[in-house]
């Protein structure tokens, strides 16, 4: 049976102690957060290179550090019941927790600040609105309803959007399709994980699609999104975005992708093919990604 790790605070160096506050940011997620938030602004006209790109950049990544800081004080209990997270600074007892929770509400306070006098005030509209909903409304709805898989998709979708309206100060039908691909994509990605860690999340009570309706639904799941997700990123296309490459890539990638979704509708819904499922997400999204920005407008 899975044990808890201990939580009592253990001694720490200063370079221990800064990685643990890196790490409660959960940098990998960040880094992504901020790739799409740059390819946002590129591809809406900005200049990379300026201080309005740097201060959106500055407060997209206290939102973000934020929300995953107030993320990890708030389930540092059920963390420790998940094989992938009990390591982490907060349950495995290496961080003070009080901390963490000062850390999270001043990294969360600065951003729209950030965000509303260095940027625009819808720049940081849309960023409240990521930290609010990841942080009060699909944190706890975690442990409460599979469909937190929607909610969470929301603040994971935003980044591009605001790197567009950093630009533009106005919401544009590209913009939005930038919104909508990210938050499609997102489904199936994190089905796949939620079917391969399916027992992991379970142990820590959190509710997901497999755990509460089988391996099977999930997988239609998958493949119905993967479906809705391709005509999604051909829309660019026709907007003017992206063009003739863009167009190529979308469709290739789209292919593999829906190719290795549709598998799971056989009824082979392992876990061997829900990591094939969660790889071909990122290879699809790093494609995608690459050649949108080579094939900008």
């Amino acid at each position: 049976m899975l044990q808890r790790a201990p939580t009592t605070l253990a001694a720490s160096t200063p370079g221990a102690t800064l990685r643990d506050v890196v790490a409660l940011t959960k940098p990998r997620l960040t880094s992504l957060v901020l790739c799409t938030t740059t390819g946002g602004i590129g591809l809406a006209g900005g200049r990379i290179l300026s201080a309005r790109t740097a201060l959106t950049l500055l407060g997209t990544t206290l939102a973000v550090a934020g929300a995953h800081t107030l993320n990890c004080w708030l389930e540092r209990d059920l963390d420790g019941f998940m094989e992938r997270t009990k390591l982490r600074p907060l349950p495995a007892g290496r961080f003070d927790p009080r901390v963490a929770l000062v850390l999270g509400l001043v990294y969360s306070a600065v951003s729209v600040p950030v965000l509303f006098l260095g940027v625009n005030a819808l720049t940081a509209l849309l960023g409240a609105i990521a930290l609010a909903s990841y942080v009060l409304v699909y944190t706890p709805m975690k442990t409460r309803s599979p469909a937190a898989l929607y909610v969470g998709a929301i603040p994971g979708a935003l980044p591009p959007l605001m790197g567009w309206t950093s630009v533009t100060n106005k919401l544009e039908t590209a913009g939005v399709v930038l919104f909508a691909i990210l938050f499609v994509w997102q489904l199936p990605h994190f089905l796949a994980i939620a079917i391969n860690r399916k027992e992991d999340y379970a142990r820590a009570g959190v509710k997901t699609l497999p755990s509460v309706r089988g391996d099977a639904v999930a997988s239609r799941h998958i493949a119905l999104w993967v479906a809705a997700l391709v005509p999604i990123t051909l829309a660019l296309v026709p907007l003017g975005v992206a063009h003739g490459l863009y167009l190529a890539a979308a469709l290739a990638l789209g292919a593999m992708f829906f190719g290795v979704s549709v598998r799971g509708l056989t009824g082979n819904t392992d876990k061997p093919w829900a990591r094939k499922v969660f790889l071909a997400s990122l290879v699809h999204l790093t494609g995608l990604f690459v050649a949108l920005m080579a094939d900008a407008r």
